[in-house]
């Protein structure tokens, strides 16, 4: 395979500037940026990218009379669809003293960087909430089994039925307990075994488990790119990242107090190109949204709906999505949710092949 070259490799998106206005060089993380292919940006003129062309212009021409003038600004592009994208980007425009060359334009898009500090703090926050349910486990599992032990020997010892009725009830929240410990732990101590995995199988199944639970009032679409390849992945882990984010959403947009309005999941798959997971640079990962038309996450909680025990539902235990989490981060990828009064979307990306290397 060949060796990328290292301007490929720049997480920074940087196109090349020709004398003639026109676009010389584009770089991997400018097409992923901008949504076109290097075969389709090369030789376009710098103004036909641009939503409002006179905002460059002038930079051009300094960059022309003047090299190394260094310009930063904020500037709307357009999209592969030729339509002005809704927030500028953060344009520096570097005039060139190289044969041929006017100028290197580097963008950055700020919502991009957010999103990787927000990846780097979930980081932090699983290895916390590891370390957390480790520990939890351990100083609950250890008095528990005394506590179902000691309620056993007292039910054997007890005269009647009716006082054995509260033994009985130590013995089964005893048991609800170990099942919730059993269930926090389960990720943290889950070894991957990984082989190629088709992510719309995955899908299919987990749709055909959630509609033959919620009968009615739910209906699951499904937006599928048939064409992407399949991901080195757990697949038992997958199909449990997926049943527990779809049955969170059915819960919450099946409830009776909406029935007014039909439920609706909407899973969609897509290939995202040159993505940057954990600082590691990947040619292609999947993308994958899991879309809902409920109330929303409570907005108390929708910064911290990946922790342990906190859930929007009173009859939850709060482990589905942290447990989610932890397997998305297990296999390498990052997991985000927006959400508001018309629906919750989680977007999760998980790396396809292995990362590019210099």
């Amino acid at each position: 395979m060949r060796e990328p070259h290292p301007f490929d490799l720049l997480t920074t998106a940087v196109l090349l500037i020709a004398t003639d206005g026109r676009v010389s060089r584009v770089n991997a993380a400018a097409e992923a940026l901008l949504g076109q292919s290097a075969q389709v940006l090369v030789g376009q003129h710098l103004r036909d990218l641009l939503a409002n062309p006179n905002e460059v212009d002038q930079v051009l021409r300094d960059a022309q009379e003047r090299s190394l003038t260094v310009r930063r600004m904020q500037v709307v592009w357009r999209s592969a669809n030729a339509e002005p994208d809704d927030e500028p980007l953060e344009t520096t425009v570097l005039g060139l003293d190289e044969p041929g060359l006017l100028a290197s334009i580097e963008l950055r898009d700020n919502d991009a960087l957010i999103r990787i500090d927000r990846e780097e703090r979930q980081a932090v926050l699983q290895q916390m909430n590891q370390s957390l349910l480790r520990n939890l486990g351990h100083e609950v599992k250890n008095p528990l089994g005394g506590i179902r032990g000691a309620a056993q020997l007292l039910n054997a010892e007890l005269p009647t039925d009716e006082l054995r009725e509260y033994t009985q009830i130590i013995i089964k929240e005893s048991d609800r307990l170990q099942g919730l410990v059993d269930r926090m732990l389960a990720p943290v101590r889950c070894r991957l075994t990984r082989s190629p995995v088709n992510i719309h199988e995955v899908l299919e199944h987990v749709r055909t488990l959630v509609l033959s639970e919620f009968t009615q009032g739910l209906s699951i679409r499904r937006d599928y790119d048939i064409s992407l390849p399949e991901v080195q992945a757990d697949q038992e882990q997958l199909i449990q990242l997926v049943l527990n984010i779809v049955r969170n959403a059915a819960q919450a947009i099946t409830d009776p107090a909406r029935s007014h309005q039909t439920g609706e999941v909407i899973l969609r798959t897509r290939a995202a190109r040159q993505v940057t997971l954990h600082r590691q640079r990947y040619r292609l990962a999947l993308a994958l949204s899991i879309t809902d038309n409920g109330p929303g996450i409570p907005q108390a909680i929708r910064d911290e709906i990946f922790y342990p025990l906190v859930s929007g539902n009173p009859k939850g235990h709060g482990l589905g999505l942290t447990i989610a989490q932890t397997i998305v981060h297990q296999h390498g990828g990052a997991i985000d949710c927006k959400s508001d009064s018309s629906g919750t979307s989680f977007q999760i990306l998980l790396p396809i092949g292995d990362p590019m290397r210099l």
